[in-house]
C-alpha cells in the first residue's frame, strides 16, 4: 500500500507500555497500576502519553497491560472510546494473555511488543512509536518522527537533558555532534557530557521510534537469544548502537510549552513525594505544566458531576479555597483549604482545615479534621477530629510517612487505627 503522501504520524502506531506496578508509590498502587494512578484533579497518568499521541496526529494505539489492570482498562474504555474503526482509528488493550505461547506474563518491554506482532501487523503501519505510560509531560511526537525519517536511523531515542551529576540515575547516551549514539550506558557512575556542554547529559525517556519492518525482525531475533532479558533499554537499544544506527532526540526540541521561555516539563511521579509535589505544584500562580492550554488538551474520562459547591460563611466555618484546584462534584462545607488539589466528588465538613493536601476522588472528610502535607487515597473516610501532619511520630504509628514528610492515608490504614483504639 502506498503511504508516502500521508503525514508520518498517520503512518505510525503508538504502543504504550503500561504493565509496571510502580511499587515506589507504595499503597497508591495496591489496587491499580501506576499508569492508572490519578493526577492533576481529573486525569490519570496514562492520559498524558495517549493525549500526546492523539494531539500529534496518531490515531492507531495499543496499550500493553499486566499488573492489576482493571482500573486502567475501565478508564480507557470510558474515556478513550471515541476511536472509530471506519475512520481507520483504533485503541486496543493488550493484556498478557498467553496468546503466543504458554507463558503467562510479558517477560520484558520488548517481549510485550513481540507477543503482539500479529496485531501490529494488522495495523498496516510503517512506523511504531514505543511509549512509557507512566510519565507526565507534553510532547509533539510528529517532530521526533520527522527526525527519525530524515536521519535514516534504525532507532530514535527520546532523551531528556539532565545535569551530569544527576544522570547516574538514568540510562544515558554518549552522542557525537550529529546526535548519533556512540554508546548507551545504564546508570553510569561517571556519565558522559554532551557535545558542546560537558555539564549536561542526555538521558533516555523510554520513548523509541522504529520502522516497523526493522523492529519486527529485531524482536524475532531477540526472542531466540536465551541470554536476553527482552528489554528495549537493556537489550535492543545497545544492540542497535553496536550494529546499526541509533540517534538521540532531544525532548527540548519537541516539548509543548505554554510560553517560549517556559522550561521543558517532564516528571516521573514514581514516588509518593514526587507525586505529591507534582500535584501541589499545579496550585502555583504560574505552574510549569499548563493544563489549561486547549491547543494541546489532555484528554480523559470526564464524569457527569455538578459544579463544585462552597457553603457556610461564618467565623471558623467558612467554605473557602485559596491557591487550590477543586474539581467538579466537590462540596466544601465550612472547610478552609490552602494550596491543595481535590479530585472529583470530595466532600468536606465544617471546621476542617486542609493545607498542601492531595485528595483523590470520592473522599469524605468529617468535622474538625486537620490535614497537612498529605495524600489521601480514593474513597477514604477521614474520621472526625483526625489530625495528620503535625506530629510525625504519631502519624507513623498508623500511616506511611515519607522521607520528605508527606503522609499517605488509605482506608485500610484508618481501619487498623480504628480497630486499635
Amino acid at each position: 500500500m502506498q503511504h508516502s503522501s500521508r503525514r508520518i504520524s498517520q503512518r505510525t502506531m503508538a504502543f504504550v507500555l503500561a504493565g509496571g506496578r510502580g511499587s515506589r508509590l507504595k499503597e497508591l498502587t495496591d489496587r491499580r497500576v501506576k499508569p492508572a494512578v490519578y493526577f492533576g484533579g481529573k486525569t490519570r497518568i496514562i492520559d498524558f502519553a495517549l493525549s500526546n499521541a492523539l494531539n500529534s496526529g496518531i490515531r492507531k494505539m495499543a496499550i500493553a497491560t499486566q499488573y492489576k489492570a482493571h482500573s486502567l482498562i475501565r478508564h480507557c474504555q470510558r474515556g478513550w472510546n471515541f476511536f472509530r474503526a471506519e475512520r481507520n482509528e483504533f485503541l486496543d488493550i493488550l493484556p498478557a494473555s498467553q496468546r503466543m505461547d504458554d507463558k503467562t506474563w510479558y517477560e520484558g518491554t520488548a517481549d510485550a511488543v513481540r507477543q503482539n506482532i500479529d496485531i501490529v501487523d494488522s495495523y498496516d503501519v510503517d512506523y511504531i512509536l514505543i511509549l512509557a505510560g507512566d510519565h507526565i509531560y507534553k510532547m509533539d511526537y510528529e517532530i521526533m518522527l520527522e527526525q527519525h525519517v530524515e536521519t535514516g536511523a534504525d532507532v530514535t531515542v527520546g532523551c531528556l537533558t539532565v545535569p551530569r551529576e544527576e544522570a547516574s540515575a538514568f540510562g544515558v547516551m554518549d552522542v557525537d555532534d550529529n546526535l548519533t549514539i556512540k554508546s548507551f550506558l545504564e546508570k553510569p557512575a561517571d556519565p558522559p557530557g554532551m557535545p558542546g556542554d560537558d555539564t549536561r547529559t542526555l538521558a533516555s525517556m523510554g520513548i523509541y521510534v522504529f520502522k516497523w519492518s526493522y523492529l519486527r525482525e529485531l524482536l524475532l531475533r531477540d526472542a531466540e537469544d536465551e541470554a536476553s532479558t527482552h528489554d528495549f533499554g537493556g537489550d535492543l537499544i545497545p544492540y542497535i548502537v553496536a550494529n546499526g544506527k541509533a540517534v538521540a532526540h532531544r525532548f527540548s526540541d519537541s516539548c509543548v510549552k505554554h510560553s517560549a521561555d517556559a522550561p521543558a516539563y517532564w516528571r516521573d511521579v514514581g514516588t509518593v513525594d514526587a507525586f505529591w509535589k507534582a500535584n501541589i505544584d499545579l496550585t502555583n500562580f504560574d505552574p510549569e505544566l499548563d493544563l489549561w492550554d486547549m491547543n494541546w488538551p489532555i484528554w480523559t474520562h470526564s464524569e457527569s458531576v455538578p459544579p463544585a459547591k462552597f457553603i457556610h460563611d461564618q467565623k471558623d466555618r467558612r467554605g473557602s479555597a485559596v491557591s487550590s484546584l477543586v474539581s467538579g462534584g466537590c462540596i466544601i462545607s465550612g472547610t478552609e483549604i490552602r494550596n491543595s488539589l481535590l479530585f472529583t466528588m470530595v466532600h468536606t465538613n465544617s471546621y476542617s482545615v486542609l493545607d498542601h493536601v492531595v485528595i483523590l476522588p470520592y473522599v469524605n472528610i468529617a468535622r474538625h479534621a486537620r490535614l497537612t502535607n498529605c495524600v489521601v487515597d480514593r474513597g477514604v473516610r477521614i474520621p472526625e477530629g483526625l489530625v495528620v501532619g503535625e506530629d510525625r511520630a504519631e502519624d507513623e504509628k498508623w500511616f506511611r510517612v515519607t522521607d520528605g514528610g508527606v503522609t499517605l492515608i488509605t482506608q485500610p490504614m484508618l481501619d487498623r487505627r480504628e480497630a486499635a483504639m
